[in-house]
């Protein structure tokens, strides 16, 4: 089977939508043999903040000299991303080799009745190449929430780690902070230790009723004690037990991620259970990477790619914006879902940028170009839609060459897959 082959069995399961519920996944795994249970984990949970502290945790456990598992979504440009070992994307060959091992049980359930959504059986294969390729332990980003969560099939982690929560996916998820945070909290689990980022005080109350009553540990990002000495465009510096620490990482809320990162990385070294050095978290946050996260992609003209698409990441945004590009004329080229809380989104962006290009995104869950404009009116002095993503940044990127100023692409992690290699391309 090639490569192409094996992305196309893939994605012929879309079609099948997302379903919570581990039934399905649970049957899946028993036909492969439960290679979940044949691994170690550190399980990530959150609204923002996932995909950063995975990052950071998994690069440090390659340079304590673990072999090392990733597991994260949605990707940005190659669906590879989604499963790693030691940082690095999986071979196509491999891809290819265990779908073609794996989907004729796909099928097999299909005739029974079982049908085995796209989501599912990506996280399969997760743990199907890591068990196999005997990883020694896996850094499991959960896809949404945590409860009903495909990765939530395995047995008590090393450690539970719960980012920022705040509204996203409401639909499934519940309605309110606290309804969403007993969802994340899912992931903990008795003989278990629990890593909590920041939170509000209605999901931090949530959290800490979970780890009382399951009995599980909980430590707290605010214990970590870090001196900040400098923050950039190209990220933060600060020192941590006497090391200067660098991540490529810019913003506030990538210091709270670094954070909640050692509170896990300290859990499971006090308690023995990984043996990582000081150096080791130096080295690994210093080549940890998450692409579209306020990614500095040009620095003549500024080129920011952020895949923020919720009130939080969009919080995150602005006060990034406000600290690192405070002043400057910026063109905003925004595309995002529906289903996002849109008007929140734009609400917090009120007098942060002046111009706003609208761009449709390559997603049938995507607001149009044209609805997108409307619901900005008011928000920003200048608004224009565009019936491409590129056309709008070409327009953007030529307005700040020859006038001045940066250009922001943000609004869904899917048109930052869409519109990163090209922009690539043309700053380079």
């Amino acid at each position: 089977m090639t490569y192409e082959n094996a992305l196309e069995k893939i994605h012929s399961l879309l079609s099948f939508g997302s379903r919570p519920g581990l039934d399905r996944i649970l049957t899946l795994l028993d036909r492969m043999g439960n290679p979940q249970n044949k691994l170690k984990y550190i399980h990530v949970a959150g609204t923002n903040g996932k995909g950063s502290t995975c990052a950071m945790l998994s690069s440090t456990l390659v340079a304590a000299g673990y072999k090392t598992g990733l597991f994260i979504s949605p990707y940005i440009n190659d669906f590879r991303e989604r499963i790693q070992i030691n940082n690095e994307m999986i071979s196509k060959e491999m891809l290819a080799n265990a779908v073609e091992e794996t989907f004729p049980l796909i099928e097999k359930l299909q005739s029974e009745g079982i049908i085995i959504t796209e989501f599912e059986y990506v996280n399969a294969l997760e743990f199907y190449i890591h068990a196999n390729e005997n990883c020694d332990v896996v850094v499991l980003e959960t896809g949404m929430g945590g409860l009903l969560d495909c990765t939530n099939v395995i047995k008590p982690p090393l450690c539970s780690v719960i980012t920022t929560i705040g509204l996203d996916h409401t639909a499934i998820l519940g309605d309110t902070i606290e309804k969403i945070s007993a969802q994340k909290c899912g992931i903990i689990k008795s003989g278990s230790i629990a890593v909590t980022s920041k939170q509000t005080e209605n999901a931090m109350k949530v959290i800490e009723q979970t780890a009382e009553r399951l009995n599980v540990p909980l430590m707290k990002s605010e214990s970590v004690n870090i001196n900040v000495t400098s923050e950039t465009l190209e990220g933060s510096e600060f020192e941590y037990n006497g090391r200067k620490i660098h991540i490529n990482l810019a913003g506030k809320h990538q210091l709270e991620n670094a954070k909640t990162a050692i509170a896990a990385i300290e859990s499971v070294r006090q308690r023995g259970l990984l043996e990582i050095s000081d150096d080791d978290i130096s080295e690994g946050f210093a080549k940890a990477v998450n692409p579209a996260r306020f990614e500095l992609l040009s620095k003549n003209p500024v080129v920011i790619l952020d895949g923020a698409h919720n009130p939080n990441g969009i919080e995150a945004l602005k006060n990034s914006v406000r600290k690192f590009l405070d002043g400057e004329k910026i063109t905003c080229v925004m595309g995002m879902l529906a289903d996002k809380d849109i008007d929140s989104s734009i609400k917090l962006l009120d007098g942060v940028f002046e111009t706003v290009y609208t761009v449709p995104v390559d997603n049938p869950r995507a607001i149009s170009s044209e609805e997108l404009a409307e619901k900005c009116k008011g928000y920003f002095k200048n608004i224009t839609s565009f019936d491409s993503a590129e056309k709008a940044f070409d327009g953007a990127f030529e307005n700040a060459e020859k006038n001045g100023g940066a250009v922001i692409v943000c609004g869904s992690l899917y048109l930052a897959g869409e519109i990163r290699p090209y922009i690539l391309d043309k700053v380079q």
